[in-house]
Parts: C-alpha cells; structure tokens; sequence
C-alpha cells in the first residue's frame, strides 16, 4: 500500500491537503516571503530581470523544503498540485493572445498613428496620459481582463505616449490603473466572476452595486493623470515624431472589433483571435505592413521562426514560467494553515461589531493581496473568509463580493512584486528592442502613482470605517438597510 502511495505521488495523481511546518504558519509562508524580499531587492538595486525573478521563486520554494515538517515527497506534491491550478495556465494563455494581437497591431503601425493623432489634436502631455487611463479602463472593462489590457497598452500606448511628450513613470501606471478599473468593474473579469459566485451572489446586481466605488476612485484618478502626467523629455524628440503615419490609425478597426465582441458577451480568447485575423486582413488591404512582419521562417535564426506571433509568445514564457511558480507557493501557504491562523485571531478581535467585521475582511483581502501576487488565486483564498464573516453579522452578498473584488483588483496592480505590473515591466522592457529611445520604468517607480488602485483601496476601507453603502442581507436574499435580527 505504501509503495501505491509512494508510485501515486511520484506521477502526481495523490493529491495533498495538509502539511506541516516548522514554526507553523509561519514557516508555511516562507516560499512566498522570500520571493517578495528578492523581487523587492533586486528591483530596488536595479538587476531585475525575468529570469532573475524565475530563479527567486525557484530559491523559496527550495528553501521552503527545508522548513517542512512533512515528508519532501509530500511537499514536492503539494507544489504539483499548486502548478496544477487553472488560474495560472488562464492567466498564461490570455498573455499569449493579447501578446500576439498588440505586436501585430504594432506592425500596423497604430504607435506611429497614435502619436501623429495626439501631435494633431494637441492629446499630447498629460492629455494624453489621462486619454490612456480612460481607454484601458474601457477596453479592459469590455474585455475583462487586465492583464491581457497591461499587455496591449504598454505595447501601443506606452511608446506612443512617450514620444507624444508624457512621463513615462506616469504613463505606465495609468495603464495598470486602467487595468485596475476594468478588472474590477468588467461583467466578465475573473475577478469580478469568482467574488459573485463565492459570495453567492449574482454578477448584474454586483456589478451595480459596486459602480459607485469605481467611480468615487476614477475621477481623482484622472484628474491627477492629467495634471502630472507630462513633462516627459527625450533627446530626439524631433526624429521620434518625424516617423508618425496617420495610416496606423486603420488598425483600430481590429481593436475597435475586439472591443464590440467582448462587450457581445464573446469570450476573450474568441475575441482576441478575430482581433488578430482581422487585423492580419487589414495589412494585407492597406499598405501599412507586411506580412513577412508577423511571421517568417529563417533558418539561420536559432528560434527558426519570428515575427509578431512568435513575439507576442516568446515575449512572456518567462512570466508563465513565473506565474506558475507563484501559485504553487501560494497553495503552499493553504496547505501549511497560515489562512486558518489569521483568520483565528481577527475573529477573536471581532467580537459582535459589524464595523470591526468589515475592517477585518478588507484586512485580510489585502493581507493576502501584499503577499499572492495573483489577485485572482489571492481572491480565492480570502473569500472563505469573507463570506463566513459577513454571513455571521448578515452583511449582504453584494457588499462582500464588492470587498473582496475592489481590493484585490486594487493591490494587484500596486505591489512591485506583483504579476501585472512585472507583466507591464517586462512588455515595456521586449518594446525597447524595437523603440531604442524607450525608457524602462522600473516597478519599484512606478507602484506610488496607480492612483486607481490607491483610491479603490481607500474608498473601501473608508466605506468599511463609516458604514457607507452597507446592506445587510435579509431571509430571501433582499437588501436591507438596518441589519436584522436573528
């Protein structure tokens, strides 16, 4: 029997539910906490790198082997089980459509167009950094998904931004506050899904009763973009806008038509490949690429093939390799009990308050947001939580979904370990092979202005202060303003 296990776990069909660990929950989290100081230092120092960020991972969960108190075989399994997780893969695949959509898009030449349509309107500057954060705010709303946005905006927006005269700084961090926006208000965001259907709450009423906190956060957002958004400087200006092409601007017939699928209610991977086809078609009508651009066989290469697809590929297999790692480490901290031993001391601090009940909701969400830098894995972990809580003191499933939606959408754009804004790092980083006067901004620069996500995060915990736009839940599901009594 013992050699079955043995056999079951070395081709990874036993699944594990528990480990134990030295110094407890602790130890359980030392996989995760040596990640975020070495993504930390390193980024701080100036040597990040993806690969260097791989290889962080890779060291925190070797050394979590040896906190482990259960058998290594059962910790390697346990790790399986992690990487096995849908969440990352979905994650994955989206980079790798919206990857391949924008460098097609960029062959098109829609940077150039967007930089000749700002120097006409006058979209320069600050202008245009507050242009940006609205349409990635729409376009990841209409897609529902953030990341695939971060990826397609620091592919187009970012260099067009750059040469139409922003701050670079600024500029990215409007696109992951856009980012932010969608993935918290999109109908279809995984984000939005998995807080509604873990709260046991419909997605229409979520999705309306958590507008109103989108909005209290956005108009700062953009009033602030729009006011320090420029300044931007480069040497070359001159010859930068020299190379504009209005006829780019035919490209946002592919990202106009992704936008009217999504919004359809289309699956983004159905989306994104007719974005892709469409925009493929559109080269080949009008002269604004090539198609030896997107893809071409060379032998002589090492990589065989190249182009656009093949770039908007290769580009993140890094940060699939990273995500992966995260998940897995994140799995851990659940099997080693560090979620059952915070949750045991916020509810001893709870006692009978609906106010502290909030608090400690949004406490934990974000907890859990500083340390799994996937919102959407760090979600899943929370919402036990949040819904064991806000049951007990009957706060209704709308304001629990909204908690635990608006700041994990909030800090997952934020922390400079976090996936989306190394995702956004790392697209900027490719952009700078083809634009060689593109600043990189590094996530450590970068994390202080999503102003989004900042107001996103203080808007709930003052509504979790104040009581602002409490509903309590009665018998049949109704909204109730005065909590009832049991």
């Amino acid at each position: 029997m013992q050699q079955d296990n043995d056999l079951a776990r070395a081709i990874g069909t036993s699944k594990i539910d528990k480990l134990d660990f030295r110094f407890g929950a602790f130890g359980a989290a030392v996989p995760l906490l040596f990640f975020i100081i070495w993504a930390i230092t390193t980024s701080v120092l100036q040597l990040s790198s993806e690969i260097g960020l791989v290889l962080g991972a890779v060291f925190g969960i070797t050394l979590g082997l040896f906190f482990s108190k259960s058998k290594w075989a059962d910790y390697a399994q346990g790790l399986f089980d992690g990487l096995a997780q849908p969440i990352g893969v979905v994650a994955m695949v989206a980079w790798f459509y919206a990857g391949m959509f924008a460098q097609v898009l960029q062959v098109g030449g829609l940077v150039e167009g967007l930089v000749w349509i700002g120097s006409v309107t006058g979209f320069t500057g600050g202008l245009f950094v507050g242009m940006t954060f609205v349409l990635a705010a729409v376009f990841s709303t209409a897609v529902g998904t953030g990341y695939g946005t971060t990826v397609a905006f620091a592919t187009l927006m970012y260099p067009a931004g750059v040469a139409s005269g922003a701050d670079p700084t600024i500029l990215f961090a409007a696109i992951l506050a856009g980012a932010v926006f969608g993935d918290n208000l999109a109908p279809v965001s995984d984000t939005t899904i998995v807080s509604a259907t873990t709260q046991g709450a419909d997605v229409p009423g979520v999705v309306r009763s958590r507008f109103k906190y989108a909005i209290a956060a956005a108009i700062p957002t953009l009033i602030l973009f729009i006011l320090f958004g420029g300044g931007g400087t480069l040497d070359n200006q001159e010859s930068i806008q020299a190379t504009t092409n209005p006829m780019g601007l035919v490209m946002l017939i592919p990202f106009i038509m992704v936008l009217i699928l999504a919004l359809s209610g289309h699956h983004i991977i159905t989306s994104l490949t007719w974005g892709i086809i469409v925009a493929v078609i559109t080269i080949v009508i009008f002269p604004v690429g090539s198609l030896n651009d997107i893809i071409r066989f060379n032998p002589d290469s090492s990589n065989i093939i190249e182009g656009a697809l093949i770039n908007g590929i290769t580009g993140y297999i890094n940060m699939a390799i990273l995500i992966l790692l995260i998940v897995a480490c994140a799995h851990l901290l659940r099997l080693g009990g560090t979620m059952d031993a915070i949750t045991t001391i916020l509810v001893k601090w709870i006692k009978d308050s609906v106010k502290r009940a909030e608090i400690a909701i949004w406490s934990i969400v974000a907890l859990l947001n500083s340390a799994i830098t996937i919102n959407t894995a760090a979600e899943i972990a929370a919402a036990p939580f949040v819904r064991e809580i806000g049951e007990k003191y009957k706060i209704h499933s709308y304001r629990r979904a909204n908690m635990l939606d608006a700041v994990t959408s909030a800090l997952g754009y934020i922390f400079p370990w976090g996936a989306p804004v190394l995702l956004g790092w790392s697209t900027i980083s490719m952009m700078k092979e083809t634009y060689e006067w593109l600043p990189v901004v590094s996530p450590t620069s970068v994390f202080p202005f999503v102003f989004q996500g900042w107001f996103l995060v203080i808007v709930m915990l003052i509504a979790a202060l104040t009581s602002w736009g409490i509903r309590y839940q009665g018998k049949n599901g109704e909204e109730l303003k005065e909590r009832p009594k049991d």
